[in-house]
């Protein structure tokens, strides 16, 4: 049960929407167990970002939170940083210097009327 959220300052059209949506179901496999079926995309945008005191510039802030018995080794998350900041440079024009990535797992985590 992998959820992607992108917050960004910038409008993101519904092609901007699908490009990302498509690259983070690909992007997803690299964590073991996760895949595109089960992932959940939201995003927010045209939203007042400030980063470092400032709205001035484009920015955007990512989580990826993933349900998951075991922790998820920070190599995995490492893996991922530069292809989001690489991908919301390249769809949206955002410099990876103004992008956040976390990442987070949780055993706790309901779908359907239960929790797993």
């Amino acid at each position: 049960m992998p959820v992607i959220r992108t917050y960004t300052s910038e409008p993101v059209s519904e092609s901007q929407r699908g490009t990302l949506k498509s690259f983070y179901g690909a992007l997803i496999a690299k964590v073991p167990g996760k895949s595109e079926p089960w992932l959940m995309c939201v995003f927010d945008d045209d939203l007042p970002i400030y980063m470092g005191g400032s709205a001035d510039e484009s920015a955007a802030y990512v989580t990826v939170d993933v349900f998951s018995r075991a922790a998820v080794d920070p190599a995995v998350w490492g893996s991922m940083t530069g292809p989001i900041c690489d991908e919301l440079r390249d769809v949206l024009g955002i410099d990876p210097a103004r992008v956040y990535v976390r990442y987070g797992s949780t055993p706790d985590f309901g779908w359907n009327g239960s929790n797993f």
